[in-house]
């Protein structure tokens, strides 16, 4: 089969490399009908993260099921399915808590690459969820995005318990950040502040139910949202980039008593411990657990009461994966879409 690979910092190739098999009883095959490049795919890209080799890429899909082990029992070839960037047993003390993310069994699909034309899922009972039928093709990209940014969004909305009555400030405006909007909009948020410097993703953070956009960054951003709010701050705030510039943003921009949902994978973030203790703000955040959310999503999706597939405002072949990349860490592109 035909995957992207990563050998260094700049360096994605698309070659062939061994098609997946079976390996444990509980494993499922799938054949990518849709797989994407992530944001955070690009800090290793960008050699912010460190790169160990040639280096399969990938972590967000959806397919049609092909195969499945003995042991699964849920999910049946033919079935189109959704799964998330962590295989989970769905089982497991944690799991049944909501945190499928921190499973005790949990295997990272990025070290399986999803950007692929197939794609081996272990735990393919806990991880991967059908829909009721094949979708129609102008669904695919946003059941696509339920596989990772709207499930990571939406748990930063939930983290920063946004809600009726709230004003919910979201930092950061690529997917996820922008789903984070749409997610604080799902959730009857009253007010919607998105920070963001760009004219385009402004245009979609209001489509997806921002009401307002800031541009200023940093301590200036912080008092751009006090000034929107009384000077108290946001009730709710949303963190999807994973800086010190932007968690500080974030916990700055949080009145007293408020709470941060922190989603945006973090580096070199160190928090100033007195600052955080006079602050009243809760912190609470991490990798997305994007499996308890995904039958809502789907739900949601199918009956098309959201559409989270526009957040991809570029798509391409998986065989030019590499322009994918580049068009994202140039920002000419919010996300791309890679169709096998």
């Amino acid at each position: 089969m035909r995957g992207a690979v990563l050998y260094a910092p700049g360096d994605v190739r698309v070659e062939e490399r061994d098609d997946p098999k079976i390996i444990e009883p509980t494993d499922a095959i799938i054949r990518l009908s849709a797989t994407c490049v992530c944001g955070s795919d690009l800090w290793p890209y960008r050699g912010i993260a460190p790169v160990d080799g040639p280096s399969p890429m990938g972590h967000e899909y959806v397919g049609i099921v092909q195969e499945v082990g003995s042991q699964v029992a849920t999910i049946a070839p033919g079935e189109f399915v959704i799964g998330s960037f962590f295989a989970s047993d769905n089982t497991c003390e944690l799991c049944q808590a909501g945190y499928q993310s921190a499973c005790l069994h949990r295997e990272p699909i990025g070290a399986i690459g999803a950007q692929a034309e197939l794609l081996r899922v272990p735990l393919a009972d806990g991880t991967l969820v059908a829909t009721p039928d094949i979708p129609s093709d102008d669904l695919v990209p946003s059941l696509l995005a339920a596989s990772d940014v709207l499930g990571t969004g939406w748990f930063g909305a939930v983290a920063a318990e946004a809600g009726p009555h709230k004003a919910v400030a979201v930092v950061g405006d690529g997917a996820v950040g922008l789903l984070a909007v749409l997610a604080a909009s799902q959730l009857g948020a009253e007010r919607i502040i998105a920070m963001s410097r760009h004219a385009p993703r402004q245009l979609l953070a209001r489509e997806f139910g921002a009401t307002d956009i800031v541009e200023e960054r940093g301590d200036d951003g912080v008092a751009k949202i006090k000034e929107l709010t009384g000077g108290l701050g946001a009730h709710s705030v949303i963190e999807a980039v994973g800086t010190q510039e932007s968690m500080l943003q974030a916990i700055g921009s949080t009145r007293p008593g408020g709470h941060v949902g922190y989603v945006g994978v973090a580096h070199g973030v160190e928090l100033p411990g007195t600052e955080l203790f006079y602050s009243h703000v809760h912190l609470h955040g991490g990798p997305a657990p994007v499996r308890r959310f995904l039958p809502q999503l789907i739900d949601l999706i199918w009956n098309r009461q959201v559409d989270p597939g526009t957040v991809f405002d570029l798509a391409l072949p998986l065989e030019q994966a590499a322009e994918g990349y580049r068009a994202m860490d140039e920002r000419r592109a919010i996300k791309t879409l890679l169709r096998p």
